[in-house]
């Protein structure tokens, strides 16, 4: 009989948690050799546990962290600093387009699977995932290819990819709140109209220069598409519109 699979497994859930500890090991294949609820704590145990494989939600809560919670790619990353192609299983419920965009630029190539959850239910149907990380075989579940190329598709669209360096900095900083004087003096510029200048071609880029808007509404408005990095319009009652999967501008603020 092969060797059970030693996994470590990390959900913020902890009913969820304790049926997927319960179920793995009630295929007889499995060994939950520990567990995390969160992804700092998950990387500090990462370090000291005996596994060959993590199954770890993409999603991960932590109270004290609030927004700023470290996600299961997150985990993932700095857990593969100490210990280079760690297989991890990551599975999820959600289809928030930012998971799948750090998914992206985590760069993980190997000795992984990324399913939805609801795909693979079962403990039965994730132990052959979990055997497959460890043997350095990887899987990316088709809907979750499908969402992945889709946010590929929106970044390479993105208002930051329209900007040049030079440009993409000072919007950068005037989304810091910098005045044009400071971003000048920040950059070293010898020529401070260059800022006005610079600002003019990011509002061209960005279709800001389309409405008569003054230069302090031009601003409020660069700065948002910059921090959301997603193209937006205004309509004639001042909502913010953004457009949609299907290309239909939508309101950006749900109270609109």
């Amino acid at each position: 009989m092969a060797a059970k699979i030693k996994v470590f497994l990390v959900d913020d859930h902890g009913l969820l948690r304790k049926a997927l500890h319960e179920g793995l090991e009630a295929t007889d294949e499995v060994q939950v050799v520990g567990e995390a609820a969160t992804g700092r704590e998950a990387v500090a145990k990462a370090l000291e546990l005996d596994m060959d494989v993590i199954l770890m939600d993409v999603q991960l809560q932590d109270p004290q962290m609030g927004r700023s919670a470290m996600s299961g790619v997150g985990a993932a990353v700095a857990i593969r600093r100490e210990r280079p192609r760690m297989p991890v299983v990551f599975y999820s419920i959600q289809d928030d387009d930012e998971y799948y965009r750090e998914f992206r630029a985590s760069g993980i190539l190997t000795h992984y699977a990324y399913v939805r959850k609801s795909n693979y239910l079962l403990p039965s149907m994730l132990v052959p995932l979990l055997r497959d990380a460890v043997n350095g075989r990887s899987l990316v579940d088709p809907e979750i290819e499908d969402r992945v190329q889709e946010v590929r598709d929106l970044d390479e669209q993105s208002p930051r990819a329209l900007l040049e360096p030079n440009e993409l900095r000072v919007a950068e900083l005037m989304a810091r709140g910098m005045t044009n004087e400071q971003i000048a003096a920040r950059l070293k510029l010898h020529d401070k109209r260059a800022v006005s200048r610079t600002n003019g071609r990011i509002y061209a880029a960005w279709g800001l220069s389309d409405n008569a808007v003054d230069d302090k509404v031009a601003r409020v408005r660069a700065t948002l598409i910059y921090m959301h990095n997603r193209l937006m319009i205004w309509d004639e009652n001042g909502a913010a519109l953004v457009q949609d999967r299907r290309g239909e501008w939508v309101p950006f603020f749900e109270d609109e």
